[in-house]
């Protein structure tokens, strides 16, 4: 699904991230961590596009990053750190407005919205402006948006920041539902637990360097995920 071989970025002199290979298959929940300022946001922009890079290679279902952007970009979806939405609209627009980008139809949108609304509790709030949105609910309207045209690769750089339990949990289901259907996701996470619950993979990154990858089983052994990363954080 998600394949990057040997990718390198630089700012100025300083390698964010380097010479790093990750392979995301179908039906993967693929948890990516490190501290801040390894290089997981760089990793991720890189993956989706928004991001050029100085070395390796992307590809996307198959299809490469560079030579066919537009393709690859209709067949993810990406959730910043920060949801960075258009603040001036409000929710229900933002949400056409997104489908509009996909070219989803209206009955089909309307009956997504309806259900990822209710699901998440935002019914009420989508006439608002965003702008009038708490953190929490521009993660959750950043949340139904990325569902909304059925990507195959669902990239997110820390979902569950703002995210109240209920809703945290609501976003788990979904994802494990996501690619339980044949769908990847590819996440950043600070919360070990929930990596080590939730991810099929994992990968652990350490100055720009990939230090650690493999299946949780073989990544964390009989230790916790916690310890393993302090331990390596530690070397």
């Amino acid at each position: 699904m998600l394949n990057i071989e040997h990718l390198t970025k630089r700012y100025g002199d300083k390698k964010a991230v380097d010479d790093l290979s990750l392979r995301i298959r179908p039906g993967e929940i693929f948890g990516f961590i490190g501290h801040n300022g390894a290089g997981k946001s760089t990793t991720l922009k890189s993956a989706v596009g928004i991001l050029q890079f100085d070395a390796g290679t992307i590809t996307i279902g198959g299809k490469d990053l560079l030579a066919e952007p537009v393709a690859c970009k209709k067949a993810l979806a990406y959730i910043p750190d920060n949801p960075d939405l258009y603040e001036f609209m409000s929710g229900i627009k933002y949400l056409n407005f997104i489908a509009d980008i996909f070219g989803i139809p209206a009955a089909e949108r309307q009956e997504k919205i309806r259900k990822y609304a209710d699901l998440f509790e935002l019914t009420g709030d989508l006439a608002q402006p965003i702008s009038a949105y708490s953190h929490g609910m521009k993660q959750k309207l950043a949340v139904i948006s990325a569902w909304l045209h059925d990507p195959k690769l669902i990239v997110m750089d820390e979902p569950f920041v703002g995210l109240d339990p209920k809703a945290s949990h609501l976003l788990k289901e979904m994802m494990r539902e996501h690619c339980d259907k044949g769908g990847a996701i590819f996440f950043s996470t600070h919360v070990l637990e929930v990596a080590e619950k939730l991810c099929d993979k994992v990968a652990i990154i350490k100055q720009g360097r990939l230090i650690k990858v493999g299946t949780m089983e073989e990544v964390k052994g009989d230790d916790s995920l916690e310890e393993v990363f302090l331990e390596l954080e530690a070397e």
